[in-house]
């Protein structure tokens, strides 16, 4: 991932627009960043967190690319960069399907959540019911009355894909599958995975069973970030239980060494599907491909995306502690100016070597009277490439400025009378 100097960005220009909605155009003052554009933009308002990556407006940053995604054939397909959480390309990504073991990216999720919480520890030895001994398709071969951990039923689960292990789990945090799957829904809900809806804990077919590529890639990145102590499970190539050795099913690991996860899956119905993801340098990438036709193909297409990414695409960084806000006008303050940004570094994917022709566009309204808070959202920065916008981060006050006393802001008043 890249650190592009302020040199590396192109001039850029400053509106401003009043109160009274007329509208001028003058350059920014000399302390600002030469990546900062800024536009009108409607009232501020009050802060809020970044948008999701995707976001409406935004588009693939495969759209500006000249070197188009290769053919794939799956059902559908998304391919998400993961240090800037954009979307690098994708065919039918909101389209409803059927996760088969995929599921188990989210039994993961919920049950790495309850470990985070001290609601249950890796030694903690779980009983093993019927219902879960039972539970038909991929098994680990766990058995009732013969303890096993935690830790033993996530490479369970991860490793072999086994769904008497998922329900296991999903009883240990749950108290049973169906409890279990509310919680799975809320979290898809929290996590605005909009196509998303979970009946079970294993991905066994079920007709209100669904889920989308988009939202898979939501939930796995999210994974990633989130729980990164227990990812290692993801690349780990077998599983000794009960003395039955099953080795993990993602080709990928031993196909490309960099590739460290993620979930394999399948049904009849739903065909073959695979998440998989990459670490070359300091990028990761990752895939979802569903409905494909043989193991060997979602593989192979998987890996293609893979490698379509890593070679036409880099993250460039923005917005860290080496590079300053945008200097803006405060009146009615203690401080004429005030740094604004987003509240945190700024990653952004954008084509081989069109880091320079990104444009930042910051949109909000003028003036900026005080008082001012730190965090304080007064706007939008749009990050935009060929003339589309790539990525849109709120636009915060860095410092806090307090209002000045009556005098200062009569003074301010009168100045601004004649702006």
């Amino acid at each position: 991932m890249k650190n592009l100097p302020y040199s590396a960005h192109p001039p850029v220009v400053f509106t401003r627009r009043l109160v009274s909605g007329a509208v001028l155009s003058a350059m920014l003052a000399a302390s600002m960043p030469v990546w900062a554009q800024q536009q009108p933009a409607p009232a501020a308002a009050p802060a809020a967190a970044a948008p999701a990556p995707s976001a409406a407006g935004a588009v693939p940053v495969g759209d500006v690319s000249a070197v188009p995604a290769p053919t794939i054939a799956a059902k559908a397909w998304i391919v998400m960069d993961v240090n800037s959480g954009q979307t690098l390309a994708a065919s039918n990504p909101d389209m409803k399907v059927e996760p088969a073991s995929l599921t188990k990216i989210m039994t993961a999720y919920v049950v790495f959540n309850a470990l985070d919480e001290k609601r249950l520890t890796l030694e903690q030895t779980v009983p093993v019911s019927e219902h879960a001994w039972r539970t038909g398709g991929s098994r680990m071969f766990i058995e009732p009355r013969k303890p096993v951990t935690v830790d033993e039923l996530n490479q369970g689960m991860i490793v072999q894909s086994g769904n008497d292990a998922s329900v296991a789990l999903a009883e240990a945090v749950g108290g049973s599958e169906g409890a279990f799957a509310s919680l799975m829904n809320q979290e898809a809900e929290r996590l605005g995975m909009r196509n998303t809806h979970f009946m079970n804990a294993t991905g066994l077919p079920d007709p209100q069973h669904m889920t989308s590529t988009r939202d898979l890639a939501i939930l796995s990145s999210r994974l990633i970030t989130d729980h990164p102590d227990f990812f290692h499970y993801y690349k780990q190539k077998s599983f000794t239980y009960n003395k039955i050795t099953q080795p993990n099913r993602n080709r990928l690991l031993w196909a490309d060494p960099s590739v460290d996860g993620m979930k394999t899956g399948h049904t009849d119905s739903a065909g073959y599907c695979l998440v998989s993801t990459a670490v070359r340098g300091d990028r990761r990438i990752l895939v979802v491909v569903v409905g494909t036709d043989s193991e060997a193909t979602r593989a192979e297409e998987s890996l293609k995306l893979l490698n379509w990414s890593f070679q036409n695409f880099d993250t460039v960084k923005l917005f860290d502690k080496s590079q300053p806000g945008i200097d803006a006008r405060v009146w009615e303050g203690t401080a004429e100016n005030v740094k604004l940004g987003p509240p945190n570094p700024v990653s952004i994917a954008v084509p081989r070597g069109k880091a320079g022709e990104l444009k930042p566009v910051a949109q909000r309204t003028d003036p900026l009277i005080a008082p001012l808070a730190k965090g304080q959202q007064v706007g939008t920065l749009q990050f935009t490439l060929d003339g589309k916008v790539l990525r849109t981060e709120p636009l915060v006050v860095q410092d806090a400025v307090e209002r000045a006393g009556f005098f200062g802001r009569m003074v301010d008043t009168v100045k601004r009378w004649f702006e």
